[in-house]
């Protein structure tokens, strides 16, 4: 049917389910009124640059407004922030797995609620590299862990959950297609490598801790790449995971940094 499905059966017992950390409740607002023709959802780890592209959108949509700054919905709460122009919401995740898997729990139970449909959510953002020139921007075919491969494990209780991490390749590939009209903008397929750390686990050498030697690290790189990795960042796995338990169609659209 193409809505989008939360897979909890405890939801339908309780008597309010409130979205802490966005600041909503499916008692408190009118979440079908709010949200409820959302076609669009991207995501971003950082406040301002989600703001910056919620304006952007407002531009390019031609929508009433464009131009004036636009409205923090999660405004009573200090952890997310989100932006709406037209059918696009622009939330921002934080950085790491945790902090986007507390805010994708809550924004699928809002988009759920809100009886949304045929929804497609990006990731948008900067990642590192790997092989390719600085300032390309990879779409993720899949995201693979820090083994090179395309799963996601989570301790749930005491059991360790494995879950896809596939994404939508027709929507990567559609992506692509629409990045060759604009001229000096090189773009990618390929699997995107997600990591708990942004230093050790990453291979830098110049964290607090640093275990390994820089002939280690290269070694390492270079099967990664081997494996089709083509950008390493921190919150693909429980991205893609999430998404495609839950019928989202989903990307990640990340920029390679100079």
């Amino acid at each position: 049917s193409g809505l989008v499905l939360v897979k909890n059966p405890h939801l339908d017992s309780m008597e309010e389910d409130i979205l802490y950390h966005l600041d909503l409740g499916a008692k408190t607002h009118n979440l079908p009124a709010m949200f409820g023709d959302i076609k669009f959802v991207c995501v971003g780890g950082s406040p301002n640059r989600m703001r910056a592209f919620a304006q952007f959108m407002q531009r390019e949509l031609g929508l009433a407004g464009a131009g004036d700054d636009v409205t923090d919905i999660c405004a009573g709460s200090d952890r997310y922030a989100m932006y709406r122009a037209g059918p696009v919401l622009s939330i921002s995740h934080g950085m790491g797995i945790p902090s986007i898997s507390i805010m994708l729990h809550e924004l699928i139970k809002l988009l759920h609620h809100a009886k949304c449909w045929d929804v497609t959510i990006i990731r948008i953002g900067t990642s590192g590299g790997l092989g390719i020139e600085a300032g390309s921007v990879v779409f993720s075919d899949m995201a693979v862990d820090s083994s090179f491969q395309p799963r996601f494990e989570q301790v749930v209780l005491d059991d360790v959950v494995v879950r896809s991490t596939k994404l939508d390749k027709d929507l990567a590939e559609e992506l692509l297609a629409c990045s060759r009209e604009i001229p000096d903008f090189p773009t990618f397929i390929g699997h995107t490598m997600c990591t708990y750390d942004f230093y050790e686990g990453q291979g830098r050498l110049d964290g607090a801790l640093c275990s390994f030697s820089s002939e280690k690290k290269l070694e390492y790189l270079r099967r990664a790449y081997d494996a089709g990795v083509r950008n390493i960042e921190m919150e693909s796995t429980a991205f893609a995971a999430l998404c495609g338990l839950c019928g989202l169609k989903g990307e990640c659209c990340r920029f390679h940094l100079p």
